[in-house]
């Protein structure tokens, strides 16, 4: 496994629509398995093949907590097919803005149709960590990220804040 550079804000990729996977084969599960080693590095819940360059609409999560058992789930071509009435705050973060964080409101349960790491059709019903985990990457898939759903005053004061930093760092991508 590879532990692979991130994509950092500003980096216009972030807002590139992913492209469907069209197969699931050797070369798709190593990048998965390369995906979830870039995650736990960084360390991470999820994370979205944009987030490492690449415009696949795959992502890996695992929001499992520090004393229980690891469960990476690996994720392809997503498909959100039902989202609750009911809302729900998380406090985000994400890995391609480092060390910002904010409340976002977004469905409090979501149903999520997705091929796996074997190319079977799943469907699982989410909620709470899960559900907003699920939402945050796929919308990574879409060129969204958590800081569209706060204010425009909030969102520029985060983007000034990531240009600035981008001029004082190499051009080459960040590593988590």
């Amino acid at each position: 496994m590879t532990i692979r550079p991130l994509v950092i804000l500003p980096d216009p990729i972030l807002r590139e629509v992913s492209k469907p996977v069209e197969r699931v084969d050797d070369e798709v599960r190593k990048f998965a398995d390369d995906m979830l080693a870039t995650m736990y590095d960084a360390p991470g819940i999820g994370l979205a093949a944009i987030q490492v360059g690449e415009p696949r609409r795959m992502l890996v999560l695992d929001v499992a907590e520090k004393d229980e058992e690891p469960a990476p789930r690996i994720i392809i071509n997503p498909e959100i097919l039902e989202r609750s009435d009911a809302m729900n705050v998380h406090e985000e973060g994400c890995l391609s803005i480092p060390d910002y964080y904010a409340e976002v409101e977004r469905p409090a349960e979501v149903t999520v149709r997705y091929v796996d790491e074997q190319g079977r059709e799943q469907t699982l019903k989410a909620d709470g960590l899960l559900a907003t985990c699920l939402q945050h990457e796929i919308d990574h898939l879409n060129g969204v990220l958590f800081i569209d759903y706060l204010s425009k005053l909030k969102r520029d004061m985060v983007v000034r804040k990531f240009k600035k930093l981008a001029k004082d760092r190499p051009p080459s991508r960040m590593v988590g």
